[in-house]
């Protein structure tokens, strides 16, 4: 089961209930599970089956078919004004589940919106905090470091096969779903952005210099970088800046919901694996809490940096710092946690001996930081 499967369980006997995520991470198969622990069962409709979704604009389905669930929903142009219509007058009857691998809370768009009609939530791959049973933590640390935390090849294990998989994953994403949503004319150069971007996790992603590269305009490359966010295969981290006099307004980081797509040394994909786990974290808390959590750095003109800075609706909640071998303290991360007086500051170490503090600052190495199902140092 899923960690977020008993959430939505609860929430479909109030609202409908949207699951967005990147493709392949598992919204199909958590779907169906969900459907079938449904005493009073239901019906699946794929849009991207052509019978479903013959089905799906005549409606068809039986009043007994008590949830609904409708996978890829997006793709079909008028589908909010469709469902907006359909939960209107059959709610009572009816319970709604729809899945998407963009980001279906970003397109409420127009003065007739789906808002208040449903929850949102986010699917993630698996981490070191939710892995399959049968899996010890130390070996998911390994297989996440060398294929990722997506079902299939984080399940198979197998460096190989996770290469092909991902390679099979872009072109379905690049030259189907995209394309559902957007009139790219040139597909080619967006791979390129894509493997550009691949090169630079960990560093700051200047915009107009990467579009350079690639002959684009500063202007496309910006809509590019919205785009893969908002098909969940990238997260842009920006800085923060709030109260700050020697911070200063930086280009974003950008980091990869798969952190077997990182093209880089050990050191940018642990962090990119650091990034993963946190937003999956905050994900879940901002779903299920309400509350309002972004994950940000921080860099002043003096160069002083903080991988992360954690945020719950605008307040600092934790500082983090990422190594992946030196056990000594940061010194921007012991002026910070001094500066700011953050409830807590951490530098996570991937080859850490032993876990140890130093004044305010605990250094710590992934498998206890981020141990149990979201029972980490941070909370809800």
């Amino acid at each position: 089961m899923r960690y977020i499967m008993s959430a939505i369980c609860s929430d479909l006997k109030k609202k409908m209930v949207f699951v967005g995520g990147p493709r392949q991470v598992g919204k199909t198969t958590l779907a169906r599970a969900i459907l079938d622990s449904s005493p009073e069962g239901g019906r699946y409709f794929n849009w991207d089956y052509d019978e479903d979704r013959r089905d799906i604009i005549s409606k068809r389905w039986h009043d007994r078919d008590t949830l609904l669930v409708f996978d890829e929903l997006h793709k079909f142009p008028r589908w909010k004004n469709w469902l907006k219509g359909i939960y209107d007058v059959s709610h009572r009857r009816h319970s709604f589940l729809v899945t998407g691998s963009a980001r279906l809370d970003l397109y409420r768009r127009g003065g007739d919106s789906l808002m208040g009609r449903y929850h949102y939530w986010r699917l993630h791959p698996f981490t070191i905090d939710e892995c399959p049973a049968g899996i010890a933590p130390i070996d998911a640390y390994r297989r996440l470091m060398a294929v990722g935390g997506f079902p299939e090849p984080f399940l198979d294990g197998d460096e190989r096969e996770a290469r092909r998989w991902r390679r099979e994953r872009f072109d379905r994403v690049l030259r189907e779903d995209i394309r559902d949503l957007e009139p790219i004319r040139n597909i080619q150069l967006l791979g390129l952005f894509l493997d550009a971007l691949r090169h630079r996790v960990g560093g700051l992603v200047t915009l107009s210099n990467l579009a350079g590269e690639i002959q684009v305009s500063p202007k496309t490359a910006k809509a590019w970088l919205e785009l893969l966010e908002r098909m969940y295969l990238v997260f842009a981290v920006r800085p923060y800046t709030r109260s700050l006099p020697r911070a200063i307004l930086k280009p974003p980081k950008v980091y990869f919901f798969d952190n077997a797509d990182v093209i880089g040394d050990e050191g940018a994909k642990f962090e990119n694996l650091v990034a993963t786990h946190l937003l999956k974290r905050i994900h879940y808390f901002e779903d299920h809490g309400g509350h309002r959590w972004e994950l940000r750095y921080l860099r002043d003109k003096e160069g002083r940096e903080i991988d992360f800075v954690v945020l719950k609706d605008g307040d600092i909640q934790e500082l983090i710092e990422v190594k992946y071998t030196e056990e000594n303290v940061s010194r921007s991360l012991r002026y910070y946690a001094e500066r700011l007086g953050p409830p807590k500051a951490t530098q996570i170490v991937a080859n850490l001996k032993k876990p140890y503090s130093s004044g305010k600052i605990s250094v710590i190495d992934p498998l206890s930081y981020f141990r149990g199902p979201f029972s980490g140092p941070m909370t809800d």
